[in-house]
């Protein structure tokens, strides 16, 4: 490797030394420096694709795609894979993560009735008050509450989980490249340590995360939950459906805006050609009219 990098310093040297030498005029100079110019350029283009580092830089895999239903202007969310990831994170994602963005209001009309979404908030506690005393008071969970958040602060959270932080998931696909397909497969990436990288304590190895040591061990299992409408729980059927989920949770709205959208097109469509026409008659004079000087 240092042999070639020499033996490229030592020809672009070369070819410069040579193209001044050999062009006396402006303009074969002008001509000599935009050559000189392309091969110091490509040199450098060279050095670094050649250079080892700039290739093993980053430990990380880039995430494989996946053949989302909701991706694309006229597609919209399966709610039944919502309703499915929301029981995914419920059992098991909301013991360390918390989602604080989102109360139980949102889910009614979406994939839960409004009994439902009620039934799901009494099983939760708030602190609310004060009464009439000025005490603060237990009450059940109602439809205006926020999801309940697993840690009562950060250092409480970081106690519990060896000094990392979970990161809150209501914006989590929107928050990271890859969007969907990141967090699918960082979910599905766990792998057995590769032979010769010694293991890390407190740390789990994942290609897809940055740096291939991530903190929360594989929360997956086959068989993990068991879904009410007895679709089979494997590690990638729970993965696809906590992800559409969290994709639903960061942007509750994308179904209606591809709707407004469409609206829109159609409008701005049918008023197309009366704007061609009334565009056609205004400039008709401009554009036919006769100029003459005296």
């Amino acid at each position: 490797y240092q042999r070639r990098v020499r033996g490229i310093e030592r020809a672009v040297v070369s070819a410069a030394a040579k193209m001044f030498l050999f062009n006396k005029t402006k303009q074969t100079r002008l001509s000599s420096t935009a050559l000189l110019t392309s091969a110091v350029v490509g040199g450098a283009v060279l050095l670094l694709q050649n250079k080892p580092e700039a290739k093993n830089s980053s430990e990380q895999l880039h995430s494989t795609p996946q053949p989302w239903p909701h991706n694309g202007p006229w597609n919209s969310l399966d709610y039944n894979s919502v309703r499915r990831g929301f029981h995914v994170f419920k059992s098991v994602c909301a013991s360390c993560h918390s989602v604080e963005l989102l109360s139980y209001r949102h889910f009614v009309g979406v994939f839960m009735t409004e009994q439902e979404a009620k039934a799901l908030a009494a099983e939760s506690t708030f602190i609310d008050g004060p009464d009439d005393e000025g005490e603060m008071y237990e009450r059940p969970g109602k439809l205006t509450d926020y999801i309940p958040k697993p840690y009562a602060n950060e250092k409480a959270a970081r106690f519990t989980n060896n000094g990392a932080l979970p990161p809150d998931l209501s914006l989590m696909v929107k928050a990271r490249h890859g969007a969907e397909d990141y967090l699918y497969n960082l979910l599905t990436g766990y792998r057995p340590l590769p032979a010769g990288i010694p293991p890390r304590e407190g740390l789990h190895y994942n290609p897809y995360f940055p740096g291939a040591w991530i903190a929360m061990a594989q929360a997956l299992h086959n068989d993990g939950v068991e879904y009410e409408d007895g679709t089979p729980a494997t590690i990638s059927q729970m993965a696809k459906d906590v992800t559409t989920f969290l994709s639903w949770a960061a942007e509750p709205k994308q179904d209606e805006r591809k709707l407004l959208g469409l609206k829109a097109m159609f409008v701005l469509a049918l008023s197309l050609a009366p704007a061609l026409y009334w565009k056609r008659m205004k400039w008709s004079v401009v554009k036919n009219r006769k100029i003459t000087f005296h």
